[in-house]
């Protein structure tokens, strides 16, 4: 398993792992959705739906890992990193840098 000193210098391993493009729009949806959830849950004082925000994220990300990235999350090896790393490729995909 690599260690990384850094979210630095994880992320290009990260964008690495998200070479194919469906798998980032996978992410990218799940993530679209995880942030729905989140509206939902405070405008409804409901914190269950931060478990459905949770379900969603990961589960489309996963699916896009399983069917066209053909590897393994690297929220197993690399939770806290992985989940950054969600979000900076999202941020990085709406600013143009990463192709949609």
């Amino acid at each position: 398993m690599a260690r990384f000193a850094s979210f630095r210098e994880f992320y290009p391993y990260y964008l690495g792992e998200h070479r194919n493009r469906t798998s980032r729009r996978l992410h990218f949806i799940g993530s679209c959705g995880a942030l729905a959830f989140a509206v939902v849950a405070l405008v409804t004082g409901n914190a269950w739906w931060l478990l459905a925000a949770l379900a969603c994220g990961y589960a489309l990300a996963w699916v896009g890992h399983v069917f066209f990235e053909k590897n393994r999350p690297a929220t197993f090896r690399h939770p806290l990193y992985s989940f950054a790393g969600d979000w900076v490729m999202f941020r990085d995909i709406l600013a143009g840098r990463i192709r949609f």
